[in-house]
């Protein structure tokens, strides 16, 4: 062994002992902290929550941090740092904050936060856009008073309300802010390592129950079998999204307990519509045609997912159960000719790394299956970071992912990503926009169910993407590990997560 290989595997050796006798003696013993050390798939790329509100990872790490003015329970909206809200007529809505609530250094909590940090988002032409175009003005019209004036009704404002995020005024706008920001959290940021580390601490001046942890480390580790390494060996305690193939590492091992759920997540397919050939819904809906969507998801995920009905998970508000688009390899040649590709064509789909449980083999699949029909895809798998970026720009011609509706509500992902003003994609439907309008408007819950189920009609007749798989959530924690949930949004908290040394290393 060189020299080299052998001080890694020392430090690893040392790493593992230090993290088992730190949590096993965390339950309580004077002197000794509570560490909860948590592995997710994906590891934010930023703590800027406002420059990326849909980033699950990045928002997972914040949310312990900054808190929303509501969360979603259930479907219902409930009061974070709102103690009420209501519309006060057509146009307006008032939430009253709650008394007492301050930053972790002290500064009171004012309607100067909350306005501050909704127009910092709108500055930047936050992925959340679509879902505030008709708010016309935010007033902070007392220190716990925020007032919003829209344009048209909007029923949907207290949902999309618990997405965003509440700085300070005077730092929110500030870029070294995000490196290490504060909050009105259970938590503190302690140090943020890009592809690392995020290390929080604490926050003893929580205006809640406080947290039983001490110390919360999110880690860095991509490659899904060291992960599951790492939780065996006691360097970590909490894994999340766990290939269907490598849930038998992880399920029924001693002092591991294992667990799945509900999900709002699902991978989806965008066809970039602004570019040849994908503005033909005959070579979109060809491409839907060429996939065996029953074996594939089948194959690569068992009970891990079912093919999807929608273009939103079936545990969403407003999602229907739509007829599949039938597995017809003739069907997508004749399309495909009917469109001047009967000699095939050639493309791209891009996804990135690690972006899912077995999203290479998923695109493989894919790829193999559109090869039979004469549509050659180059694959394109890359960093985070770059995928990111490319997909902002509509840089592809295919792109694969998953995506969470974080609101459990239709409009955070119909009404954010398929309206001819988000652009996300080059397809642009006067139709769909009324109908996601008229929901996003409603305060009648039937009228809204309703009208998404149209839309969701529209995007699916229209082939906008391909569906191929709703997700469900899964985990893994050590038995020393107590009050671990994980939502069906896939988000965790950890303030109510504690560790019992009487259970084991």
């Amino acid at each position: 062994m060189s020299m080299r290989r052998l001080l890694t595997a020392v430090a690893a050796g040392v790493m593992a002992l230090s993290a088992c006798t730190t949590m096993s003696g965390g339950g309580g013993g004077a002197g000794e902290e509570q560490v909860l050390r948590y592995s997710p798939a994906l590891f934010p790329v930023s703590l800027d929550a406002h420059q990326y509100p849909a980033e699950e990872p990045t928002q997972t790490a914040v949310q312990q941090v900054l808190e929303t003015l509501v969360a979603m329970e259930d479907g219902t909206p409930v009061g974070v740092l709102a103690e009420s809200f209501e519309p006060v007529d057509d146009h307006t809505w008032v939430f009253r904050l709650r008394e007492g609530v301050t930053f972790s250094d002290g500064t009171p909590l004012t309607a100067r936060d909350v306005k501050a940090s909704v127009e910092r988002g709108q500055s930047l032409k936050w992925s959340l856009a679509p879902l505030f175009t008709s708010v016309q003005e935010i007033e902070a019209t007392d220190d716990r008073t925020v007032t919003f004036r829209t344009s048209e009704p909007l029923g949907t404002l207290p949902s999309t309300m618990s997405l965003v995020f509440i700085g300070p005024a005077d730092r929110v706008n500030d870029p070294a802010y995000w490196e290490r920001p504060i909050g009105t959290g259970p938590f503190v940021v302690e140090s943020f390592t890009p592809d690392d580390k995020v290390v929080l601490r604490r926050n003893d001046s929580y205006w809640g129950e406080k947290a039983a942890l001490d110390r919360v480390e999110i880690v860095s580790i991509p490659e899904t079998a060291a992960r599951i390494t790492a939780l065996r060996t006691g360097e970590v305690d909490v894994l999340q999204s766990i290939p269907p193939d490598q849930v038998p590492e992880v399920d029924g091992q001693p002092d591991i307990t294992y667990g799945s759920g509900p999900s709002f997540q699902y991978y989806f397919t965008w066809f970039n519509a602004s570019r040849p050939p994908f503005d033909d819904v005959r070579v979109r809906k060809a491409l839907w045609h060429a996939l065996d969507l029953n074996a594939i998801v089948g194959d690569l995920f068992g009970d891990s997912a079912t093919v999807a009905k929608a273009p939103i998970t079936q545990d969403v508000f407003g999602a229907p159960a739509l007829p599949p688009h039938d597995y017809d390899p003739e069907l997508a040649r004749r399309l495909l000719a009917e469109a001047g590709y009967a000699d095939g064509l050639e493309v791209s789909m891009q996804w990135p790394r690690e972006g899912g449980p077995n999203i290479r083999a998923l695109a493989q699949a894919m790829v193999s299956a559109w090869a039979e029909v004469g549509v050659r895809v180059e694959p394109l798998e890359k960093e985070r970071p770059q995928w990111l970026q490319d997909l902002n720009a509509k840089n592809f011609d295919l792109n694969l992912q998953t995506n969470t509706t974080g609101t459990g509500d239709a409009d955070f992902t119909l009404g954010r990503l398929y309206t001819c003003a988000a652009d996300r994609t080059g397809y642009c439907n006067p139709e769909l926009d009324r109908l996601l309008a008229g929901a996003r408007s409603s305060l009648d819950q039937a009228e809204r169910e309703r009208l998404y189920a149209q839309a969701a009609q529209v995007i699916w007749d229209d082939a906008v993407g391909i569906f191929p798989a709703d997700l469900r959530n899964n985990y893994a924690v050590r038995n020393h590990v107590k009050g671990f949930e994980l939502p069906v949004n896939g988000r965790p908290q950890f303030r109510t997560v504690s560790i019992d040394a009487s259970a084991g290393s």
